[in-house]
């Protein structure tokens, strides 16, 4: 694990604090001890209460005396970490004085030390409040906060209202700060100067801030530049780790069924020959590519997926036969993009959603319905009633289209259920299933047979941002305002898995290829890859600068795109969890990702009313493959201008769905906006 400071270095900095700095943080975890056996006490856990007392040698006068002063064991124990009887107008010396020494080191060093005022400040901050010097800390405040990166200046202006001890409870921001510590990436060289210059002066004011809230990830190399700290810069409680990126990754796809395909050859006409020409065996490409032995691909039986039915089967020789009439896109085969404007929407689109064989859209509105229209022209049909079902021959061949209803054919349906604006939807590998999220907390489970509504999963506390289905079908991802992500099946009420970790809303989930993953993305600005089978988180990746709106796996399963209300368009490699290109080029939030078929092009859509195209293809080939990703002074990201080959504005629509068909045509969606 990656270590904040080498034994040596974390016993310099600690023999320059106080013998009170030792008292304190021994208080300090007793205060955390009470708080823990109160809150057994009250849950009437007696036995782990029992057991954590004679662990730790705390008597009952001690949980009782804590106990009759509620004041100090719910602010103390949660902020005890900010009580300091230090001069109020140190905080500024000390501060001015942190600057005037960064500004002096030499430019190689300065773009790295630079990192820890925005930390430094906001705990500085704190301390002040909640010693209750709110004059000090205003002023404090007013004199420094310019001086942050832009892009904490959002967080910076909620912390604004943060001007009492008693504001510091019960705020997601505070608790954030106080509950995680900030993480800084630097070159050993830069620590070298910053420990010196601490030792040297005797800031234990700041050494305390330093060793407390921030965790320091020392690297040997050479310092980064301000491109590269800056690219991955921006969370919302800094970088990630090298230690959270080190776990392998099985990204590879999962090993197909050999299938022998009877494919039309291309007729050819010729005069007094009408025999059809026979059929033989081939296989696609990409089938191929996926039965071979891929050492980064897991095992089939890794996780426990649904077992490929005969109809399955039969819609992989549809896909394939799809395939053979894919067209290759890139900047010199622009592909031919389809857009669906949904007029008079007066109830508000919040989600549009196409499936995966490119014949069914889905839209949630703001009034809590969602209609489903058929972009193919065979219509909409309902199952045949009960009585009718009875009539039918069960052993004829065609019993599936014997079941619907003629009668009830249309080109869109509706379904109600939901209590509140949609926020998502997704449809199933086979298209008889359509899940979707919603504000009231709940996501409900529709059939596109009977068009009803079958199971409502009730987990999440909040409104659920996003859901989606597995590629395999049976399992689905769900997304919320509680912070959290939840792996479900279908045929279990309650969530399978819960993945925490965030430290914001999670906004957006996606399923991997593979079905043996899911990524998230959240308001924290960070990207989070989870295993399903463990639960670990196995990734982490930072450089957005807004929260992630929209992730979208490259068809091969390597690589990520994500994107959100910065604007930027991102491409992370899976197989290290490191950057690799950062796009530039909208102007608004980017809601909408899709990568073509062959993974050579992704498209992205948003607020701005524009679908912009990237070539993915040139970034893979600029891309150095044998970099340390150990060492982020080594990383390189391509922002190469000359990455965009494509932008397209519509008029008033703003992009809300993109979707690559099989053949490569580019289907786009959106509610047109009338100013």
């Amino acid at each position: 694990m990656a270590t904040q400071y080498s034994p040596s270095e974390s016993k310099d900095l600690v023999d320059q604090t106080s013998l009170n700095d030792a008292n304190k943080t021994d208080l300090s975890d007793k205060q955390t001890l009470l708080a823990v056996l109160q809150f057994l006490r009250k849950n009437n856990f007696k036995e782990t209460e029992g057991l954590l007392k004679k662990e730790s040698g705390i008597t009952d006068d001690d949980v009782k005396t804590d106990t009759a002063h509620p004041s100090a064991s719910e602010v103390s124990y949660a902020l005890a970490a900010y009580k300091s009887d230090d001069d109020p107008t140190l905080y500024d010396d000390h501060f001015t004085d942190l600057k005037a020494f960064i500004e002096s080191c030499l430019d190689v060093h300065k773009v790295e030390l630079s990192m820890i005022l925005y930390p430094v400040f906001v705990h500085m901050y704190l301390e002040l409040v909640f010693n209750q010097h709110e004059i000090h800390a205003k002023e404090f405040y007013e004199k420094f906060c310019m001086d942050q990166e832009d892009y904490y200046q959002e967080d910076l202006r909620k912390l604004s209202t943060v001007t009492k001890k008693e504001h510091m409870q019960e705020n997601q921001l505070m608790d954030n700060f106080r509950s995680s510590k900030f993480i800084i990436k630097m070159s050993r060289d830069s620590y070298t100067h910053l420990k010196r210059h601490l030792q040297e002066k005797q800031l234990n004011l700041l050494l305390n801030i330093i060793q407390e809230h921030l965790f320091i990830d020392v690297f040997d190399g050479v310092p980064r530049t301000k491109q590269q700290i800056d690219s991955t810069a921006g969370g919302l409680l800094g970088e990630a780790t090298r230690e959270a990126n080190k776990a392998k990754v099985l990204y590879g796809l999962l090993k197909e069924p050999d299938l022998n395909i009877p494919v039309e050859e291309e007729e050819e006409t010729v005069e007094g020959e009408d025999r059809p020409k026979k059929k033989k065996p081939k296989k696609d490409p990409l089938l191929m590519k996926k039965s071979k032995n891929d050492p980064n691909a897991p095992a089939n039986n890794r996780m426990p997926l649904p077992e490929l039915k005969d109809r399955d089967k039969l819609e992989k020789i549809t896909a394939f036969r799809e395939t053979l009439k894919r067209v290759k896109i890139g900047p010199e085969s622009l592909p031919s993009i389809c857009f669906y404007t949904l007029l008079n929407s007066w109830q508000g689109v919040t989600s549009l959603e196409t499936s995966e064989d490119s014949s069914l859209m889905s839209a949630g509105f703001a009034d809590s319905l969602i209609r489903v229209w058929s972009l193919v022209p065979s219509k909409l049909r309902a199952m045949k009633t009960q009585e009718d079902l009875e009539l039918i021959d069960k052993d004829a061949d065609d019993v599936l289209e014997r079941m619907m209803d003629d009668r009830t054919a249309s080109d869109s349906k509706l379904l109600i259920g939901h209590n509140g604006p949609v926020y998502a939807a997704s449809f199933n590998s086979d298209r008889n299933y359509l899940i979707s999220s919603s504000e009231d907390g709940t996501i409900r489970l529709w059939s596109l047979q009977t068009w009803s509504n079958l199971v409502c999963y009730k987990g999440h506390i909040y409104p659920v941002w996003d859901v989606k289905f597995s590629a395999h079908g049976h399992y689905f991802a769900s997304a919320g305002h509680d912070r959290t992500a939840r792996l479900w099946s279908t045929d279990h009420y309650q969530p399978l898995r819960i993945f925490a970790g965030h430290l914001a809303d999670v906004d957006c989930v996606q399923f991997h290829p593979n079905s043996n993953y899911i990524a998230t993305g959240s308001s924290d600005r960070h990207i989070r890859l989870w295993d399903i089978l463990s639960g670990n988180c196995v990734r982490v990746m930072t450089g957005h600068k807004g929260a992630v709106h929209s992730l979208c796996f490259s068809p091969d399963g390597r690589y990520l795109a994500s994107s959100g209300v910065d604007g930027t368009v991102i491409i992370w490699d899976l197989s290290k969890g490191n950057m690799m290109s950062q796009m530039r080029g909208h102007t608004s939030t980017v809601c909408a990702l899709s990568f073509s078929r062959d993974g050579g092009v992704l498209a992205s859509g948003g607020l701005d009313n524009c679908v912009k195209l990237w070539d993915v293809n040139r970034i893979l080939n600029e891309h150095d493959t044998d970099i340390d990703a150990t060492i982020p002074s080594t990383l390189l990201v391509n922002e190469n201008p000359k990455l965009l080959f494509g932008s397209y504005p519509t008029k008033s629509t703003p992009v809300l769905n993109l979707h690559f068909t099989r053949k490569n045509l580019l289907l786009a969606a959106g509610a047109m906006k009338i100013s």
